[in-house]
């Protein structure tokens, strides 16, 4: 039988999102979108709506629309790292719409490609921390996993030269997280190109989530936002994503695989004919909607924007408190760990979490529990920072008061 770890960081948000009056600065999506915004985003009025109400709704079609696979193989292709959609150059091909297949979120892309990949005997790498389900997920198949740990001094970019110490000679996979969840971190263009070329001369397959991509919001400024891993003209690449986080859209449930190996699509193509058969047609329709051109364009705008400002609120809070409080500024994604002391020591943190949610209605997740492996990260915090503005800065005015009050 096989056994799965307990997912931490879904079940706390699953116990605790729906507390009554509840601020919630856990959620991991940029703010959420309706269908009536999506309509109010698109600067081409003669588009037609997003939902056809007249066709019958069958399976559809069972690896997505050929519409929503051309789009995403689209986004992939330009690698969107900015308010404008730019080509990226890249030595490979375009990525044809046959290369895509759509999932029931990002959450089902992984696990399918874990299911499809490895097993018994298998060994991957995966960077840490990351999602639970990077880690877990092929560890619970029998695969043996290694972590490979990121670092604050080396900004929480994976380190290339570890990968030597880490390969064994079964490595089937590496698994990366771009931008990063819960770090906010970027994995730059050219550490990507190096991870490549390791993997290239070994065989391995490099999988890349990029369930956060293109939120990379607030980079150096002469540091460009790195494309997508399909980019790198490397054929056993392999990327999923959704229109959860960047998009504002987790309640439409579509993700996709993707990658240049057209055997991977069709293996994971095959294993989910036992689970979901196909993506709802209206989620399909949606989705699509929001990826053509006249959406896309003002609905990452709207969300960089969004987190460019608030990354900067979160940011005057850790000023103020910077007494009891510290962390490494995110550059991209949604999501920071802060981590709290009382007395220069770091504060138990799923006690902290429960104690301000109880005191001020403020959610947000512990680490420790929910990232960390042992002791790693205690007194670390997850902060999910591009909420509505209003929310973000009335959750921060009332955990202000309850620092003062118990942790100063």
């Amino acid at each position: 039988m096989v056994r799965v770890q307990p997912f931490e960081v879904e079940q706390w948000m699953n116990r605790l999102e729906n507390t009554p009056g509840a601020l919630n600065i856990a959620e991991t999506c940029a703010a959420s979108v309706s269908i009536d915004d999506l309509v109010q985003l698109c600067t081409d009025k003669d588009l037609p709506g997003p939902l056809s109400t007249s066709k019958k709704l069958t399976y559809g079609a069972i690896t997505g629309s050929q519409t929503l696979r051309q789009r995403v193989a689209s986004l992939l292709d330009r690698g969107l790292s900015t308010s404008e959609v730019e080509s990226t150059s890249s030595s490979a091909t375009p990525l044809p719409a046959d290369n895509i297949l759509i999932t029931q979120g990002a959450i089902a892309a992984n696990f399918l490609l874990f299911y499809t990949l490895v097993g018994p005997g298998d060994h991957v790498i995966c960077v840490y921390p990351t999602y639970q389900q990077l880690y877990y997920v092929p560890e619970s198949f029998g695969a043996e996993v290694s972590l490979w740990k990121l670092k604050k001094e080396n900004g929480y970019v994976p380190d290339v030269k570890e990968l030597e110490g880490l390969v064994k000679d079964n490595t089937k996979v590496i698994v990366l997280n771009n931008p990063n969840n819960p770090m906010g971190s970027t994995t730059p263009k050219s550490v990507l190109q190096d991870i490549i070329a390791f993997a290239r001369q070994r065989d391995i397959i490099v999988f890349a989530d990029e369930v956060y991509n293109p939120l990379y919001h607030s980079l150096p400024s002469d540091q460009p936002a790195p494309p997508s891993i399909l980019t790198l003209g490397y054929k056993k690449t392999v990327a999923t994503g959704s229109m959860s986080k960047a998009f504002s859209l987790a309640g439409i449930r579509v993700g996709w695989v993707a990658s240049r190996d057209e055997s991977i699509i069709e293996a994971v193509a095959s294993a989910r004919d036992y689970t979901t058969i196909s993506v709802s047609q209206l989620d399909d329709q949606v989705a699509s909607y929001a990826l053509s051109e006249p959406v896309l364009r003002p609905l990452l705008e709207r969300n960089l924007n969004l987190a460019r400002i608030n990354l900067e609120i979160l940011s005057k809070f850790v000023e103020e408190y910077e007494s009891v409080c510290s962390w490494a500024k995110p550059t991209a994604g949604t999501t920071a760990l802060i981590q709290f002391s009382k007395g220069g020591k770091p504060v138990d943190d799923p006690s902290f979490v429960l104690d301000v949610l109880e005191k001020t209605k403020v959610l947000f997740m512990p680490a420790s529990p929910c990232f960390g492996l042992g002791k790693d990260f205690k007194g670390f915090v997850r902060i999910g920072y591009v909420s509505e503005t209003e929310v973000l800065e009335e959750g921060l005015k009332a955990l202000g008061r309850y620092v003062e009050e118990n942790l100063l």
